[in-house]
């Protein structure tokens, strides 16, 4: 899943080359976190949160496949 949002998010962004993800295991759902630049905090997030939600969507969706919980936050 890791990889997934880093492929996402380095496809929208202006500068790749800063986008760090990191995946935290807990108890019952594993936290995803994704770190920009801060100019590019506004591509990732998009018009009212548009690009994030479908984010979360799709990391929903490839969750369902292996059977885990995923949290997307970006930092």
């Amino acid at each position: 899943m890791k990889e997934l949002v880093e492929y996402i998010a380095s496809s929208i962004v202006d500068h790749p080359e800063q986008v760090e993800v990191r995946e935290v295991r807990g108890r019952h759902s594993t936290i995803i976190e994704l770190r920009v630049a801060p100019d590019d905090m506004g591509r990732v997030i998009g018009k009212q949160g548009r690009i994030a939600s479908a984010m979360r969507t799709l990391l929903k969706a490839a969750a369902t496949r292996t059977g885990g919980r995923y949290v997307l936050e970006i930092e």
